[in-house]
């Protein structure tokens, strides 16, 4: 079974613009197959002459047969005039000679066939026309009709088809000017005689001819239609594409550290959509190779500082005689690489957290016993030192949110464990979950110094870290709150840090959407 790809694969080998021309002309071909209807029009009206001249040579017939034979040409010039046809009477008993009676012979010729050779040019174009358009429409040849240098009865087919049928016979036939000719041929009733008519019927070419005018000129004004608008379909369609195809282009190579791509705001429809969206997409890889680049700095800046003081120690240690200092220096050794052991193990923390989040698969969680379950396990565990840890339980499946339990998890041990590190001994540290609206808020607060308000955003930020004196230098890498607030943002929530409501200390504050349950 072929896939859309496979059926549009041809289609993609051609521009967007030589396909928007294709379908357009495609379109209007279906138009120009109004040439096909003049040709039956045209069959309609040589049909429709036929039968009035099968009639009218008839009535003629019988007219003829009931005068006599000194007034049958009177009376043949007198219908000649009146249906513009050439009246001829042969005598079936003598087939080689002349017509007894010729219309034209007695009144005006009802008709001219004229010499195409004679004309203007613009009934030779006309006549070039008709030539190609009866070939593109497979419409039929008729004979050729000309006057027979010696006009006998024997010179027309239709005389001799006639009187073998004993019917009325007639057929077109096509002049040299390419105008039909309608030839009859009846045996008049009780007589030895046979009517010949003919009429050229010059008005059918007329007609075809104003219809097919009108049909070109509209044609024609529909194709100049169809061929702008197509061009400026494809000129605000292929455009702008272009110019987006050559500004990812530019993304793609990065020569250029910032490619503007264009937003297109004056476009609403869904190329400018597509615009404003790579724009966007532009931006986040742009931003995200800068957090990249500043990460892996910091990375080098933080992992420098261990390691120079692991290298001075290790230098030392070779050096020095003395055991006391020999233990003084393997401890610093000992702590340099417990330092570096927190910090990679937290920088390879970081820059998973993104990753792993938009891989992760969500669902509910219920943070009042998340939290419950955490605290219960690092009081068993002896964390929380010599600070107190009170916890506020929200009813069960008040505060339920759709995320990674194990992310989440991290957020608020993270948080608790920078709130004991700032407490003071004996100090308490409060944590709660409610219910707010459509949101469930999260509350972590200590009695420490708080955060001044122009660190508050600086806090968040990776290898950021203002630790209390008291702490031992390298206990934290200054990940903890930057990799909290990157797994509250991937869970579409935000984390901030305020006063207290009352005494000193801080208050850290998340907000998570509520599951729909």
């Amino acid at each position: 079974m072929k896939s859309k790809d496979d059926v549009l694969q041809g289609s993609a080998r051609t521009s967007l613009t030589t396909r928007i021309l294709a379908v357009n002309i495609f379109a209007l071909a279906l138009l120009a197959g109004g040439f096909f209807y003049l040709d039956s029009f045209r069959a309609q009206l040589v049909d429709a002459r036929i039968a009035e001249t099968q009639t009218q040579i008839s009535l003629i017939a019988a007219g003829a047969s009931a005068v006599p034979d000194d007034s049958k040409a009177k009376l043949l010039a007198e219908f000649g005039e009146q249906t513009d046809m050439r009246l001829r009477l042969y005598d079936l008993a003598k087939p080689n000679a002349p017509p007894m009676f010729d219309s034209w012979t007695i009144s005006p010729p009802t008709y001219q066939l004229r010499d195409p050779s004679q004309e203007d040019w613009e009934k030779r174009v006309a006549r070039f026309l008709d030539r190609f358009i009866d070939r593109i429409v497979g419409a039929d040849r008729p004979g050729f009709f000309e006057e027979p240098v010696h006009d006998r009865l024997t010179s027309w087919p239709e005389v001799r088809a006639s009187m073998r049928s004993g019917q009325v016979f007639t057929d077109v036939r096509r002049a040299a000017d390419r105008t039909p000719v309608v030839v009859g041929a009846l045996r008049l009733p009780r007589s030895n005689h046979i009517l010949l008519s003919t009429e050229n019927q010059r008005d059918i070419v007329r007609i075809v001819r104003a219809e097919r005018l009108r049909l070109g000129i509209v044609l024609l004004i529909v194709v100049g239609m169809s061929v702008f608008l197509s061009l400026f379909l494809a000129r605000t369609i292929v455009r702008p594409l272009r110019r987006l195809a050559l500004a990812a282009h530019r993304v793609r190579l990065g020569r250029a550290r910032e490619v503007q791509v264009p937003r297109l705001p004056s476009r609403r429809d869904e190329i400018g959509t597509l615009a404003r969206a790579l724009s966007d997409m532009s931006l986040a890889i742009r931003q995200r190779i800068d957090a990249t680049e500043a990460f892996a700095a910091d990375v080098t800046h933080e992992l420098k500082n261990p390691l120079a003081s692991l290298r001075s120690a290790v230098d030392s240690l070779a050096l020095v005689k003395d055991p006391a200092l020999k233990e003084q220096l393997v401890d610093v050794i000992r702590d340099d690489v417990g330092r570096l052991d927190r910090l990679i193990t937290d920088i390879s923390e970081a820059s998973r957290v993104d990753a792993e989040l938009a891989r992760a698969r969500f669902e509910t969680i219920d943070l009042g016993v998340m939290i419950e379950g955490l605290l219960q396990a690092r009081e068993q565990r002896g964390l929380n030192e010599d600070v107190r840890v009170a916890f506020a339980r929200p009813h069960r499946g008040s505060a339920v949110v759709f995320g990674d339990g194990s992310r989440l998890t991290r957020v608020v041990e993270n948080l608790v464990d920078n709130a004991i590190s700032f407490s003071p001994t004996g100090g308490l540290v409060q944590v709660a979950a409610t219910l707010d609206g459509e949101d469930v808020v999260v509350r972590v607060e200590d009695e420490g110094p708080g955060v001044p308000p122009e660190a508050r955003e600086a806090i968040f930020n990776r290898f950021h870290s203002v630790r209390p004196e008291s702490e031992a230098f390298g206990r934290h890498s200054g990940l903890g709150l930057a990799i909290a607030k990157a797994i509250v943002e991937g869970h579409n929530g935000s984390i901030e840090v305020i006063d207290r409501d009352f005494g000193p200390g801080a208050k850290f504050v998340i907000r998570l959407p509520v599951a729909a349950i």
